[in-house]
This record gives structure tokens, C-alpha cells and sequence, in this order.
């Protein structure tokens, strides 16, 4: 399946083949071309992996972006690249300090040194009406960060995530971890598509999902 792209993500040629890139200084390591674009490692970005397993994200460019576990930066950094307003939540103080050299060259880019599962220390940095919540945090629970963070989402906005089922339970099933995940998730939001991770990532499930229309935003 072919999936729109918004004009900061490209397909390029790196070493050969062609990978998705954005236009940006380079972050993690990462080939950069002549005109200025990086490669879009989807071995080291969940987004990125989903971007080549055709997921249909919807992103449009300019978005209004949450990211939640943004670690030092490495997918952040992308999302930053061709969105509008990206706020990155980090829990760690080490990656937080990464983040801020990337956002060093990305005026866009906000870096809140907090932890996703509690959304109200940020509610008064993170505004509201956002195109997209992007998550990829290592935690168990990682359905009630999406549901706490669905908050900040616009009535038509997406939730984007990666869920690893070993952060939810090591020894289950990830097929059993999954189900389990996206029954929670439907108490908020309505799934649009889901897709195992595995040609990239081990024991993941990207989901792509709409906020419900009721008032129970928590």
C-alpha cells in the first residue's frame, strides 16, 4: 500500500537504496546527502519502521505533535523535521540533556523533562488541540499513557504508538500482551489500523488511532 507523505519526508538514496529521510542536521550518526537530508534509520526508530511498513499515519506536515518517550532524540528528531510544534516528553535526565543539543538546531522542538504517566505536570507547557500523540515509552501500562495523554489531541487528531509487549509482561504471549493493550485503548479511542513490527523491531505492534468523541478525557 502507498501512503501520502507530507512534503519534509522524502524518499532518498543512501549507500545505494533508497530510505526515507527529513531535511535536518544529523542527530544519531545518521548519512546525510548533499541537499541536506538524513536518513530515517527504521532499524533504530519505531517510527521510522512504521513509515516503511506503509502504516497509513496521516501525517499531513506542520502537525501539532506530542511526543511521549523521546529518549535522546533519535525519532524526535525526525518528527521535528517535518512537523509544526513538537513538545518531547522524556523521563530520564540523561536523554533530556541529549535532547536539548538536537533542539539546539530545531526552534520547533520543546523538550519537557517529565514523566508521560502523570500528563498534568505538562498540561501547562503542552497546548491543547494537537494533530498527533506519538508514543514509544518502555513502560507497563502503556495504554493508560495514551488514554491520560489523549487530552491534548484535537477531536479529529491520531494517536500514533509503538506498544512492546515485553514491557508489559516479559514471559506472555505478545499476541495475548496486544489484545489485552488495544482492549484498554478502546476505552478511549477508536483503532484505524494496527500492524506487527517484527521485520524491524521484535515483539511490537504500531497502532494508529482516533480519539472517541465523548467527555470522558482524563
Amino acid at each position: 500500500m502507498t501512503v501520502d507523505l507530507p512534503p519534509g519526508i522524502q524518499r532518498r538514496r543512501f549507500d545505494g537504496r533508497e530510505r526515507f529521510a527529513t531535511r535536518g542536521e544529523s542527530v544519531y550518526g545518521e548519512p546525510r546527502d548533499d541537499d541536506g537530508w538524513r536518513a530515517w534509520d527504521a532499524a533504530r526508530s519505531k517510527l521510522g519502521a512504521l513509515l516503511e511498513l506503509g502504516v497509513d499515519h496521516g501525517f499531513q506536515g506542520d502537525d501539532g505533535v506530542l511526543y511521549v518517550g523521546a529518549a535522546p532524540g533519535t525519532t524526535v528528531s525526525h518528527v521535528a523535521d517535518f512537523a509544526g510544534p513538537t513538545y518531547a516528553v522524556e523521563f530520564a535526565p540523561r536523554p533530556t540533556r541529549d535532547l536539548l543539543g538536537v533542539a539546539d538546531t530545531r526552534p520547533n522542538l520543546f523538550p519537557l523533562l517529565s514523566d508521560a504517566r502523570t500528563p498534568e505536570t505538562y498540561a501547562h507547557v503542552v497546548e491543547a488541540g494537537l494533530d498527533y500523540v506519538v508514543q514509544d515509552v518502555a513502560t507497563r501500562g502503556q495504554a493508560t499513557v495514551a488514554l491520560r495523554n489523549r487530552r491534548f489531541l484535537a477531536p479529529d487528531g491520531r494517536l500514533v504508538a509503538a506498544i512492546k509487549a515485553r514491557s508489559e509482561d516479559v514471559l506472555a504471549d505478545p499476541d495475548e500482551v496486544f489484545s489485552d493493550v488495544l482492549g484498554e485503548l478502546r476505552e478511549g479511542y477508536a483503532i484505524s489500523e494496527t500492524q506487527r513490527m517484527d521485520r524491524f523491531h521484535d515483539d511490537h505492534l504500531a497502532v494508529v488511532a482516533e480519539p472517541r468523541p465523548d467527555d470522558g478525557r482524563s
